[in-house]
């Protein structure tokens, strides 16, 4: 059961780094929505480095899972996933007005915490 969440939780991450991505940097950065400026460079810096972050930490997760990880080093990935995902937590009430990234790293942090339970 554990292998399934933690498939789920890092393809989760994975597909909604992505789309973080393409919603919050390309569509703005193709439609002009933002004005040239220092905030729009933080802006899409932010946004770019948050969700290449995700698609990054989500890939190399699933690669993990997928070489059927041995028990020495499971303990220590869950671990590692679980601080990822507050920190993204963090990073999203600290720096980010709008809820939707809060409730894709609070989604991907359930799924982590339920594989490492059920583990």
């Amino acid at each position: 059961m554990y292998k399934y969440l933690a498939y789920a939780a890092y393809g989760w991450l994975a597909t909604t780094g992505v789309l973080h991505f393409i919603v919050d940097v390309m569509s703005q950065y193709l439609h002009g929505k933002r004005e040239p400026s220092l905030e729009t460079s933080l802006y899409y810096g932010l946004n770019s480095a948050f969700s290449l972050g995700q698609l990054a930490f989500g890939v190399l997760g699933l690669m993990f899972v997928w070489r059927a990880m041995g028990p020495q080093v499971e303990a220590p990935v869950f671990v590692l996933s679980i601080l990822a995902g507050l920190g993204w937590l963090v990073i999203t009430f600290l720096f980010m007005e709008y809820w939707e990234p809060k409730l894709m790293v609070g989604i991907f942090c359930i799924l982590i915490l339920g594989a490492y339970v059920t583990h």
